[in-house]
């Protein structure tokens, strides 16, 4: 598969090492020959410095053969424009990134399609959609529904309150077990589990379930003492903190810190007036505690600064915050400040990256999910007439290891999945793989 990608600023240049281990015909280009220099030689991957709004540049760069073709440059008119040229010069399918929240609505989409602009990403809004999921249970790390909440996956730091510590997988499993773990991260590593396998204390455990099994998991994992989450407060007033207030819930009451005079009174003309604008820095702990710290059950870090987020998360921690959340765009920093207990971690790169990713594969596969602090992703596949899966039952389908299939959606009814069952052409089912597998258990459900 050929594929350009258009814009060698961070989303470009992770989406490109991470298909750069694909074995794909990955070509990145930029204008700026400073950025393209700053890639390792080690990856995989060419690098052109050409401009992608030129049409001879993107002629001398190969568009005609491209397979994919994503536009990810900050400037959005660029990203718009490349795609329509390169659709125009043969790119079989393009994607831009946006900054503007209209142009997403269903009534627009054939226009772009029209014009060329096959699909768009706003990695600010896909952010923020992502911490409202992890901020409306504080006892939750991570929160992702599959298939309109018929399939709930849910990250949990286990301690030493479980219940389900250092017992084998296989005695707490069973038939009417109503959950499935289906990956473990422990320290620095990930691991997809297996029978024998023992969740320890501190483990970040993901559990595959259904909604109203949600309350029984909080009690095993031993999480019932903490709060629930009514009072926010985010720090930076960043587009993910403007998207991230627009889509909490009702009964939930928000104050954005921001340092610059000038954003708080575009902060005021953005959002209603439910939302409470404070100028100010956000690391004055006095100013925290002036501000009801105390009172605050989730702490959201939202500036441009990934060392300014973790350092505020855990002041919020000492003060007493049992939920908090660090936008860290530095991929280095996660395994530390996973380390440090900040609660959730949100990368707009790979939020982005996974997006796009599910776009290059060939089965039907209408959602990927990267795990951020896990190396595991999670893929929602569409079962074909005559696949491989649906051959035999799940334990005698001679799955990879590092591959578990957590749950399925039959008739738009979520159940989950054991090694008995047998899966058929129609189901969407839910896969966990250790990262960059995808396309390797692709073949079984085509």
């Amino acid at each position: 598969m050929k594929i350009i990608i258009a814009g060698a600023g961070s989303v470009g240049t992770h989406l490109a090492k991470l298909l750069s281990g694909e074995k794909q015909d990955i070509i990145l280009m930029d204008s700026n020959e400073e950025r393209l220099n700053k890639l390792d030689s080690n990856f995989d991957l060419m690098t052109v410095n050409l401009s992608s709004t030129s049409i001879s540049g993107l002629k001398e760069a190969g568009v005609s053969g491209a397979d994919l073709f994503v536009a990810v440059t900050p400037d959005e008119s660029r990203n718009m424009t490349s795609c329509m040229l390169a659709s125009n010069l043969g790119a079989k399918k393009t994607v831009a990134r946006i900054d503007n929240y209209e142009y997403l609505l269903p009534k627009h989409q054939e226009f772009f399609k029209k014009l060329g602009v096959d699909s768009l990403i706003y990695p600010e809004m896909l952010a923020a959609k992502e911490i409202v999921d992890a901020v409306k249970m504080s006892w939750i790390r991570q929160w992702w529904e599959v298939y309109a909440g018929e399939l709930v996956l849910i990250g949990v730091k286990l301690r030493d309150t479980a219940q389900i510590l250092d017992i084998p997988l296989y005695e707490l499993g069973g038939p009417n077990t109503p959950y499935h773990v289906v990956a473990i991260k422990r320290g620095n590593e990930t691991i997809i589990p297996r029978g024998d396998d023992h969740i320890k204390s501190l483990d970040l455990v993901y559990f595959m379930t259904l909604k109203k099994h949600i309350p029984y998991i909080r009690q095993i994992a031993g999480k019932d003492s903490y709060k629930d989450v009514r009072n926010v407060m985010i720090m930076g007033g960043s587009r993910i903190a403007v998207r991230t207030a627009q889509y909490v819930p009702d009964y939930m009451q928000v104050k954005i810190v921001e340092n610059d005079v000038n954003r708080c009174h575009r902060l005021t003309e953005l959002l209603d007036e439910k939302v409470m604008i404070i100028n100010g820095d956000g690391r004055d702990i006095d100013l925290l505690l002036e501000e009801g710290i105390k009172n605050t059950e989730a702490f959201i870090a939202l500036t441009g600064n990934s060392e300014t987020n973790i350092l505020a998360c855990l002041a919020a921690k000492r003060l007493g915050v049992s939920k908090t959340v660090a936008e860290i765009e530095n991929l280095d920093y996660i395994g530390m400040a996973e380390s440090m207990d900040i609660g959730t971690i949100i990368n707009k790169k790979a939020i982005a990256a996974s997006h796009i990713y599910q776009m290059m594969l060939d089965a039907d596969v209408s959602n990927v999910k990267c795990l951020t602090v896990a190396n595991a992703d999670v893929a929602e596949f569409t079962v074909k007439e005559g696949a491989r899966i649906t051959k035999h039952p799940v334990k005698d389908c001679g799955l990879p290891k590092g591959v578990n299939i957590g749950g399925m959606i039959r008739n738009g009814v979520g159940s989950l999945v054991t090694g008995n069952t047998q899966i058929q052409a129609g189901d969407h089912v839910v896969v966990f793989c250790l990262g960059l597998m995808i396309q390797k258990i692709e073949k079984y459900f085509n």
